[in-house]
């Protein structure tokens, strides 16, 4: 049986993957923060189904004596490294620990791997974000121009990857995944921010929402479909790097139109442009060339958009409706 190590289990991809892992016989392993274990409702709330068929092992991966010690008791086939400050504005808010905690996590997992077991296939959760506002459609060939600490922490982990399947041979892959959702993603992302709002203002429980940027462009598609791109990459015949997304571009101001329009609301009435939800460097369009995925590994997406909000407006509508207000 294969072993897989995923750190970041508890996040949405790392949900998804885990439950992948698990449909493919995997022993399916997993980093956790030690408050997380000591309160598994809260902190696990997206694993908690799957929790009898995991083995979780408390960790940091700011802390290298702490990731060596798993990776070494676990001796992985697969590493997932899912785990970072993934949140685009807080990053403007706290660089120094976006970059220490996405840098350093990078190395410190990478660097365990080739010591401990150096024929384990890594892969690194690479992001869009790295493009900046290069021209898109973005490929594996488009100049990187990152333009927060978030996109600067993940070019960087990017090179890391490289440099250790460059110097040591590992097999370690760069996913360089476009924005993905889901009901299972983090309520401060925005279009989970606008999910579960719908729902609180169709419910009376909301009267307004504030955003940022409406005309941003994003190429959004379900987490579901990425984690098998994920898996994918670490069953090639060689290491290399890919662009995942669905080719297809749309705005907030599109994501809005369909959410409200799902429970027959105009979202006009209810949304405002507030310059303080603007990033200090927007990034206005970015959209994936997926083509090599397409062709090197089989891959594709499976969601629609339009399927994507009304799956999770629709959860959001049905959380609610379960849950005491």
């Amino acid at each position: 049986m294969r072993k897989a190590l995923i750190t970041g289990i508890t996040g949405q991809d790392g949900s998804y993957l885990a439950e992948l892992l698990l449909e493919k016989e995997y022993e399916v392993h997993g980093i956790v923060r030690r408050a997380a274990i000591e309160d598994p409702e809260h902190r696990m709330s997206r694993i908690k189904h799957l929790l009898p068929r995991l083995k979780l092992h408390a960790g940091s991966i700011e802390s290298f004596a702490s990731i060596f010690q798993v990776v070494r008791q676990v001796e992985p086939d697969e590493c997932y490294h899912l785990a970072a400050q993934s949140f685009v504005a807080y990053s403007f808010e706290d660089e120094f620990s976006t970059l220490m905690t996405n840098v350093n996590g990078t190395h410190h997992t990478l660097s365990a791997i080739q010591q401990i077991v150096p024929s384990c296939r890594f892969y690194f959760a690479a992001s869009s974000e790295m493009f900046g506002n290069s021209q898109p459609p973005q490929n594996e060939n488009t100049p990187f121009r990152p333009r927060s600490a978030y996109g600067i922490s993940k070019l960087t982990g990017y090179h890391l990857v490289r440099n250790y399947r460059e110097a040591y041979g590992l097999f370690a892959v760069n996913g360089i995944l476009f924005n993905h959702e889901s009901p299972r993603r983090g309520f401060e992302f925005v279009t989970r921010k606008i999910s579960s709002q719908v729902a609180r203002i169709k419910m009376g429980l909301s009267r307004e929402l504030r955003l940022g940027n409406l005309d941003a462009r994003r190429d959004w598609g379900h987490s579901r479909d990425y984690v098998l791109a994920m898996w994918l990459m670490l069953q090639a015949g060689a290491p290399d790097d890919f662009v995942v997304g669905t080719g297809e571009g749309h705005s907030v101001r599109e994501f809005l139109e369909i959410a409200f329009g799902l429970v027959g609301l105009d979202y006009r009435d209810y949304v405002l442009s507030d310059p303080l939800y603007y990033r200090p460097s927007e990034i206005y369009d970015l959209v994936a060339d997926p083509s090599k995925a397409r062709e090197k590994l089989g891959w594709k997406n499976t969601c629609r958009f339009e399927d994507l909000v009304k799956e999770m407006v629709e959860s959001d509508l049905q959380n609610l409706s379960s849950s005491p207000h």
